[in-house]
């Protein structure tokens, strides 16, 4: 605990509260601050001037990182026989389609996303309750229910996110790990604003991006001056 709390002062030495960062600055600072003896996740948080409790307000997409989500993503297809020779070509981690519902029903979920087509969606239905909190559940918006299940493979194992704007109206994802380089970390926080900004709902008043936070696992959050991020 001693050695925590002396780790926390140092970072607190590193971090100004009261100054806003740009964005380079600050993916630079989080290799500085970083003191988990593991690979810790980089995470964005990004407080948007929307309702989320209208329909029409709510945020919802997908972006693919130039560099990656630095994390390994285990992945289910849940497919017709005839498509499961290319899922497990593509880099599927498990294939199948009956017996890993069945698996799911009794308990399993030893996975990070699921990927179907659109003829078995209708068995998925009692999969609702387990898979739904866990926000596991295809959705064709995020491009987890397609005929193309092979194609949606390999653009989640090269880093395509999916992310939604929570009830307080905030956008939490990871956008990579401490060990990536200050600039691919910059990167890839681009991609998720630009995504962001064109994401942007029409009823939307006032100001869109209110705050963005960078962070690391157990680190505090940086603030970043809006106006440094490119394209926004």
């Amino acid at each position: 605990m001693a050695s925590l709390t002396k780790n926390r002062k140092k970072v607190a030495e590193k971090i100004d509260s009261s100054k806003v960062y740009s964005l380079d600055e600050a993916s630079k600072l989080l290799k500085d601050i970083s003191f988990t003896k593991f690979d810790s996740s980089v995470d964005i948080d990004v407080r948007l001037g929307v309702d989320p409790k209208q329909a029409n307000q709510m945020v919802r997409g997908v972006a693919t990182l130039p560099h990656g989500t630095g994390k390994t993503v285990r992945v289910l297809v849940l497919c017709t026989p005839d498509k499961e020779a290319e899922a497990k070509a593509a880099g599927a981690d498990h294939v199948g389609l009956d017996d890993y519902i069945e698996k799911i029903s009794n308990g399993w979920l030893d996975i990070d996303i699921i990927i179907t087509m659109p003829a078995v969606m209708a068995k998925l239905g009692k999969l609702g309750k387990i898979l739904g909190p866990r926000n596991l559940m295809p959705n064709p918006k995020s491009g987890t229910v397609t005929p193309d299940v092979a194609k949606a493979v390999t653009e989640v194992k090269a880093g395509k996110i999916d992310f939604k704007v929570d009830k307080t109206g905030i956008i939490h994802t990871s956008i990579g790990k401490v060990s990536f380089q200050p600039n691919q970390i910059a990167e890839n926080a681009v991609e998720i604003m630009q995504t962001l900004s064109k994401l942007k709902p029409s009823a939307s008043k006032g100001t869109y991006f209110k705050s963005v936070y960078l962070s690391s696992t157990m680190s505090p959050g940086i603030c970043i001056d809006i106006k440094s991020i490119p394209g926004i």
